[in-house]
């Protein structure tokens, strides 16, 4: 038995699933993939986007955030969107880390923090005391120094 119907953002097919051997119920989703994408790494090796690899590094950034999982869905749909839609099917890395950037800001502070704490390679505080220099200069808010 199955019961299907289009997600939320309507990027993909959500089905319901029943198994008839262990009784148990599961949800897959199937999505349209417009072109294939391949990600070029600083390494110069090239290798397939992998949209599960993408939710993964996500997910990691947003680990113990309060952040709806329906969101976070919805935002890897977009990033993926915006990279088929560049018309490229090769894409550097450091685009689909700019994208992610891009929305985990708009997204969770924290695990904008986090996020960028790995793909900028920080090392010591000061890398981080410059990032949340920028966070809070972005919100306009600023500290005593800036009035």
């Amino acid at each position: 038995m199955k019961d299907s119907r289009p997600t939320e953002d309507g990027t993909a097919i959500r089905r319901r699933r029943y198994c008839p051997d262990c009784s148990g119920r599961f949800t897959t989703f199937e999505r349209v993939q417009l072109r294939e994408l391949m990600v070029l790494k600083k390494s110069g090796r090239r290798v397939p986007f992998d949209r599960d690899k993408l939710m993964r590094s996500i997910q990691v950034a947003l680990r113990k955030r309060p952040v709806d999982p329906e969101r976070v869905e919805r935002m890897v749909s977009g990033i993926v969107r915006r990279l088929e839609s560049l018309g490229e099917s090769e894409i550097k890395s450091e685009t689909v880390g700019k994208l992610v950037m891009e929305a985990l800001k708009m997204l969770d502070d924290v695990a904008y923090v986090r996020f960028a704490s790995v793909y900028k390679n920080f090392r010591e505080a000061k890398d981080f005391e410059e990032l949340l220099g920028e966070l809070s200069g972005d919100e306009g808010d600023g500290d005593a120094g800036d009035r």
